[in-house]
Formats: C-alpha cells, structure tokens, sequence
C-alpha cells in the first residue's frame, strides 16, 4: 500500500506563485474584456501616476488540503471459471399420468355405466320374457280351463242328450208297445191256424195316430193270419202317440212285426 506525502516548503511556494500568477491573468483578461466591449466609446484617459508600485500583497496560501488516501485498486480476484454443472432434472408435474388417470377413471366410469346399462336392459329383457312367459302360461291355463269347461259342458250335454235320447226310446218303446198290443186287441182269432206265424208290416202314421198306408213287408205265411193283421191295423187307429208333437218323427214310419201266440 502506498503512504500519503505531505508537500514540502519549496513545493507549497510554487504552488502559491503559480496560484497567485493565475489570478493575474484572469484579473487581466477580464478587465480586457471590459476594454473591448467599450473601446469605441469616446472616453477620458485618466492616467494615475504611482509615485511607486505598492508591494504585492503576499498570496494568501491556504493549507493544503488533505490528499485522499489513494488506495491501490485491488481487482478482486478472478472467480475460477465456474464449470456447468448438470442441474438435476427437477420431477415435472406428473400431468400425463393425471390425465391418463383421469381418462382411465372416465373409462371405467363409462365401462361400469355401459354394463349397469346393459344389466339394466338385460333384467327388463328378462323380466319381458319372464313376464311373456307367465302371460302364456296363463293364457294356456285359461285355455285349458276353457277346454275343461267345454267339456264338461260337452259332457254335460252329451249325459244330457244320452239321458233324453234313452227316455225318448224308452218312451218310443212304450208307445209302440201300446200300438202293438191296439192292434193285437183287434186281429180276429183264427181257427185251424198251425204253429206261430209272424206278420211283419211297414205302417205310416198321420200326426192325429191315422194309419195313412199298412204295407206287408214279410208275410207269415198264412195269408188268412195276414189279412186279419191288416185289417187289425186299420181298425186299431186312432193309435196311440206321445203327446210331444216334436217325437212324431219317431212314428212317422214304423216296422212293426205281430206272432199269433203272443
């Protein structure tokens, strides 16, 4: 480090000799400048004679002010070159990952509500079925029941019909056994007649139980016991009928068959 110097004697006169030339010559410049600017105005010239020149009064030497402290300039020290040194890869904001995340999680979501759809529409499919089915089974039960009842109706009917159709022949047997034993009550007894002969006759009735035609189908073979059941049949009518009109088909025409030792 460099130390300060204080001037020396010699050193301060010069300075105060040069300072004090200095002024003179500003002193001198400036009343020259004063001169030109009026040079052409018509002035008188005072001349002041000097008897002598006064002395100069002595410069007014100040102190010398103190000097800074120079300080060397003292460059810091170079930093030694810094090398690049490989900054870790900070961890980035994992935003893929979120987003695959969040797409995955969509998916799913989608996925579980496509199935729940699909369950949904498979149970209601199921029901539908199930549903269609107990309607058909239902149907055919109805249906059978239906059948049942028809037949039981048919059967009904059928027992019914049975049962009329039995008391309308029996009916009809009866009554034609009472036209029978009318006409036996009217066929004259025979003498010298051998045997059981048998007459058979297709007889056609009137509704009021007139005979409308007697026709011999087989005779007997006695045609004296023949003629005497002919005649019988005439003189039997009036014969004998139901009093419902709706079975006189049943008499319309009969075959009717007459033995001598009945």
């Amino acid at each position: 480090m460099l130390a300060y110097a204080y001037p020396s004697r010699q050193e301060k006169l010069i300075s105060g000799a040069f300072a004090f030339g200095m002024h003179l010559v500003f002193l001198a410049l400036l009343v020259f400048g004063v001169t030109w600017q009026k040079r052409f105005e018509p002035q008188a010239n005072v001349v002041d004679l000097w008897a002598s020149l006064p002395s100069p009064a002595p410069p007014k030497i100040e102190p010398p002010r103190p000097r800074p402290e120079l300080k060397p300039e003292v460059k810091p020290p170079e930093p030694p070159p810094v090398k690049p040194v490989a900054r870790p890869e900070l961890p980035k904001p994992d935003i893929a990952m979120k987003e695959k995340a969040m797409k995955e999680k969509a998916e799913k979501e989608k996925a579980e509500k496509e199935k729940a759809e699909k369950d949904r529409l498979l149970r209601e499919k199921q029901l539908a079925a199930r549903k269609l089915e107990e309607e058909k089974k239902a149907a055919q039960r109805e249906k059978e029941k239906l059948a049942e009842a028809q037949r039981e109706q048919e059967d009904a009917q059928r027992r019914i019909a049975e049962q009329q159709a039995s008391a309308r022949a029996r009916l009809r047997n009866e009554y034609i056994e009472r036209i029978r034993a009318r006409i036996r009550s009217k066929v004259l007894r025979l003498p010298n007649i051998q045997g059981n002969p048998e007459a058979e006759f297709d007889v056609v009735l009137l509704p009021g139980g007139e005979v409308l035609s007697a026709k011999l189908r087989r005779a007997s073979g006695n045609a004296a016991y023949d003629r005497a059941v002919e005649t019988a049949i005439f003189s039997a009518q009036p014969l004998p009928l139901p009093p419902d009109p709706a079975m006189f088909r049943d008499f319309r025409e009969l075959n009717l068959k007459f033995r001598y030792q009945e």
